[in-house]
């Protein structure tokens, strides 16, 4: 049965820094792309970081790129979400996903919810002083 399950949220000041986790249960994290989306109260789901297949090729949003980073431990089966920087507008629920690594290989598909079939339950991260 496949499972995905964050962790690591909380409340943290501006310009500090998470890291949420994302483990994977079921899955051969080579064959798929993980991705990280969040969605703030009133607000679209927005796709902020993927990484894909066995060459774990990572993409950003804009709106992260230089703030974020994500990485994957295969022994583990966890992907990483290291956020440093944070802002005030980072302020969501963060979900992670899985998609077949073909799904989200080309252009901004990465970032499109509807290319993953897995979600995980979701884990909240405030941004606030």
């Amino acid at each position: 049965q496949v499972r995905l399950v964050e962790s690591g949220g909380g409340l943290v000041q501006p310009g500090g820094s998470l890291r949420l986790s994302c483990a994977v249960s079921a899955l051969t994290l080579d064959d798929y792309g993980v991705g990280w989306f969040r969605q703030a109260p009133g607000k679209e789901r927005e796709g902020i970081s993927c990484i894909s297949g066995s060459e774990e090729r990572t993409t950003y949003a804009n709106s992260v790129k230089g703030r974020f980073t994500i990485s994957r431990d295969n022994a583990k089966n966890t992907v990483y979400l290291q956020m440093n920087s944070l802002k005030p507008e980072d302020t969501a629920v963060y979900y992670c996903a899985a998609a077949e690594v073909s799904l989200v290989a080309h252009g901004m598909s990465w970032s499109e919810a509807w290319n993953y079939d897995y979600w995980g339950q979701g884990t909240q991260v405030t941004v606030s002083s």
